[in-house]
């Protein structure tokens, strides 16, 4: 393999997963939109963080921080971060409103416009993802080197996530905040986490983090996808990576993370150990092991609907 197919197979995006807890809607029509502005990044890009030593391909996962997008960087098979860049929103609300007003126009265009009406507004619209594709490689010199088509396509995902961000301050927001831990954060605990957040909307701040750093599991992502959840976006993250030290009530899910928060040293109303079972050390057939998946989701949507309750609802954490 000569040099060029080397560095187009290393120098590039395999993965991008979205921060559920600062990006969120439960409108289907916009979760689409994003999976959308995912798979075309992924298909055909050209990325690699400056700077750094770590060969691809990479991982993005990006969330939304206050007026920012940060872009992390990571190993796609271990999730272990290898960069991260703030990136500010504000040189770029001029184009975000062109894009959206821009792709209004064409999409009435074409129901009804005649063919040179189609392509005045298209030739707007490939000029302002141009303009915005150049702003945002230099916004990001030194930082990540991204040719001018991953531009375009980073651009548009940005677009498609940022009007719908959810954008609570949890230094200062007076939501009841909880934090789910397990072994490596691919199974129980996001698994929890997620349905704590379907289950109380913009009503509570859920996190979940491991002891160990882990992978993303295709069965989460199967029988997630049943109950209408998304964990593609998903992003297995450590303790060691917590920002807030804070939480109401953490809720440990393996028998190695009532320790490790205890060394981690966080502050918690209340402290929980959750005895459930691991279903990735079910052996056997594919059909036996989703259904032990299956399994866990389900007694986790019920725990989690009645222990969060009381506490979305005002009362104690204390039961």
């Amino acid at each position: 393999m000569g040099t060029e197919q080397v560095a187009a197979s290393t120098n590039r995006l395999t993965t991008v997963t979205l921060d559920p807890n600062t990006i969120t809607s439960i409108n289907p029509d916009e979760v689409h939109e994003w999976r959308i502005a995912v798979y075309d990044l992924l298909e055909d890009n050209s990325f690699r963080p400056a700077r750094v030593k770590a060969e691809g391909p990479y991982a993005l996962h990006m969330s939304i921080v206050g007026n920012y997008i940060l872009l992390d960087v990571r190993n796609p098979e271990t999730f272990q971060p290898i960069a991260a860049h703030y990136l500010s929103l504000t040189p770029f609300r001029r184009l975000i409103r062109d894009y959206f007003r821009i792709r209004e126009a064409y999409y009435e265009a074409i129901k009804s416009a005649q063919p040179f009406q189609i392509e005045t507004v298209d030739m707007a619209r490939r000029g302002m993802h141009n303009e915005a594709a150049e702003l945002l490689r230099t916004r990001l010199t030194n930082k990540l080197i991204i040719d001018l088509n991953t531009a375009r396509r980073l651009f548009t995902l940005i677009c498609a996530v940022q009007p719908y961000a959810s954008r609570i301050d949890e230094a200062t927001s007076q939501l009841p905040t909880v934090l789910f831990v397990c072994s490596m954060n691919s199974v129980r605990s996001p698994i929890a986490a997620a349905l704590a957040r379907q289950a109380f909307p913009g009503r509570i701040i859920t996190r979940s983090v491991g002891v160990n750093g882990g992978k993303a599991d295709a069965f989460v992502h199967q029988v997630m996808e049943e109950v209408g959840i998304d964990m593609s976006v998903h992003t297995p993250h450590i303790l060691d990576e917590l920002v807030a030290n804070h939480f109401d009530l953490v809720i440990t899910l393996s028998d190695d993370a009532p320790d490790a928060v205890r060394r981690k040293g966080l502050e918690a109303g209340t402290i929980e150990q959750w005895r459930v079972e691991d279903p990735s050390l079910v052996e056997g057939s594919r059909d036996l092991v989703l259904d032990a998946y299956r399994a866990l989701r389900d007694s986790l949507r019920r725990r989690v609907r009645e222990r969060l309750e009381p506490l979305v609802s005002g009362g104690s954490q204390n039961l």
